[in-house]
């Protein structure tokens, strides 16, 4: 099967509890993705992806991104099964968490259709796991309104930083397979919308 340690992710994306007296973005699902390259057989490439995520930017600049394992796709229905029960553990563990800290300022300086690449350093929390991880990434201004942020780079996930490398090896002996590479890139585009400034 695959290995996959998404993670999230991600990368470059963000999001987080809004500040209760000030405007935030919140994440728009239907307008974003999250996907992840498995390697198997050496040189076999699939892609996979999360049906599931939700996020937010708060006022502070404080981000969070939080994937839902259980929506993992992979297209083939008893891999993902495998993936939820034995990779993710998602009878335990039910999301993965990315969350990075911004300059605040960036969001209102940002004109329509003014891009900027930025750096972040992000923690990303998986199946009782937490590791640093360092982000590039794009941020661009659609609109008024709404924000599109991308990973610049894929965020490369190691398996055995995660405690997964004997999930990978259960799957690939499962599968079949000659190997399951442990190292996964994955990749991020989201569509934040602006969250209305509470009134006091």
């Amino acid at each position: 099967m695959r290995d996959i340690v998404p993670a999230f992710a991600l990368i470059a994306t963000l999001a987080v509890t809004a500040a209760p007296a000030s405007a935030g973005w919140t994440l728009d699902p239907e307008h974003s993705a999250i996907t992840y390259v498995s390697i198997k057989s050496k040189d076999i490439p699939e892609n996979n992806y999360f049906h599931e995520m939700r996020g937010q930017i708060d006022d502070r600049g404080q981000a969070t991104l939080i994937l839902m394992l259980d929506s993992v796709e992979t297209l083939i229905p008893i891999r993902n099964e495998r993936m939820r029960e034995i990779l993710f553990e998602t009878a335990n563990y039910k999301e993965a968490t990315l969350k990075a800290q911004v300059d605040p300022k960036l969001f209102s300086e940002l004109a329509p259709g003014q891009v900027k690449r930025l750096a972040a350093e992000g923690q990303l929390s998986l199946r009782g796991q937490t590791q640093n991880l360092t982000l590039s990434f794009l941020v661009g201004r659609l609109d008024k309104d709404r924000l599109m942020v991308a990973t610049a780079e894929p965020v490369l996930i190691q398996a055995g930083k995660f405690s997964l490398s004997p999930a990978v090896e259960k799957l690939r002996e499962i599968a079949g397979l000659p190997s399951i590479s442990e190292a996964v890139p994955v990749t991020f585009v989201g569509t934040f919308v602006q969250t209305p400034a509470k009134t006091q």
